[in-house]
């Protein structure tokens, strides 16, 4: 009988395959290891997530059903009742023409944050799409969509907003967003071209070319998913810009207009009765504020959660 040697339990152990056990274990730990699981186990940890996440939820209740905590009409008014200060039942006092301030500030967030969103949105698709395609095609495609940027890139947003604005008649959300959509692409589109370079230089893009992946295979299943991450954390800081920008057109007149209720119109309505009565002021220019910044700190959660370099 031959004697046992003391390599042969160390090979056939080597040797034995994994079991379904192991294998789902290994799979278990590749997953977690991925970016949108680092992410997200990143933005638990951090509070300003749950501050701003919180802000922002609120602030989507309220723009879809604002009755649930405003039972007023904002566009009922009393003129015997102009610029008085707070008193039982309206907390922060009337405006101009009477109008129940904690309403309209109330009813004011469902135009803002619907211009902010749908600007955002339509930014980012058409911004993904059109440099998504010039970073993966180049050559001829990248000239021609880089140039057409720079072009819009060349046109200050507040001024190129004054003079369209002007010109078109209505001052409606539609409006004011396609024309934001407008302006606001390129800087999206820029970020997804750089992030398309990036991303279909790696080996795994390579290796897919290789095997005969055709094109659209290769930028939707390969490239794009990879990169996401500049665009969404640039989308979600862009988002609160854009709630801004809208508040400042409706302020110089040329934005949304009555019977829109707005910030921005409601702040430009009460700039010149700061003195007589501050009341009118604060509270729609302190929401604003509140909601440019729970946006801006989603953002840089997001950014910081993403970008594994700063963690």
């Amino acid at each position: 009988m031959p004697e046992m040697t003391d390599s042969q339990p160390l090979t056939d152990a080597v040797s034995t395959p994994a079991g379904p056990a192991a294998i789902a274990a290994a799979g278990q730990q590749e997953k977690a290891r991925s970016l949108a699981g680092d992410a997200w186990r990143d933005l638990r940890r951090k509070p300003m997530f749950y501050i701003s996440g919180l802000l922002i939820l609120f602030l989507i209740v309220i723009a879809i059903w604002p009755s649930t905590i405003a039972s007023g009409n904002p566009l009922a008014c009393d003129l015997a009742k102009s610029q008085m200060g707070p008193t039982g039942g309206h907390p922060f006092g009337f405006d101009t023409q009477g109008c129940d301030v904690y309403t309209r500030t109330v009813y004011g967030a469902r135009d803002s944050v619907a211009v902010g969103i749908l600007t955002t949105l339509g930014a980012t698709v058409l911004g993904s799409l059109l440099g998504g395609l010039a970073g993966f095609f180049g050559g001829f495609w990248d000239s021609l969509i880089s140039m057409v940027s720079n072009i819009f890139f060349g046109i200050p947003i507040l001024l190129g907003g004054v003079v369209f604005l002007s010109v078109v008649k209505g001052g409606s959300v539609a409006t004011v967003t396609l024309f934001m959509v407008l302006l606001g692409w390129p800087q999206i589109a820029r970020i997804a071209r750089g992030a398309v370079i990036t991303a279909k230089q790696q080996d795994y893009v390579q290796a897919a070319r290789a095997l005969g992946a055709g094109n659209s295979r290769m930028l939707l299943r390969h490239i794009m998913p990879n990169a996401l991450a500049p665009i969404i954390v640039v989308a979600t800081i862009a988002l609160g810009t854009y709630i801004s920008l809208e508040a400042t057109l409706s302020f110089l007149g040329v934005g949304l207009k009555p019977p829109a209720v707005s910030w921005g119109i409601d702040i430009s309505q009460a700039s010149n009765q700061i003195r007589n009565a501050p009341h009118m002021l604060l509270w729609p220019a302190g929401a604003l504020s509140i909601t440019v910044l729970a946006f801006i700190m989603l953002g840089d959660a997001v950014r910081d959660a993403l970008d594994p370099k700063l963690r």
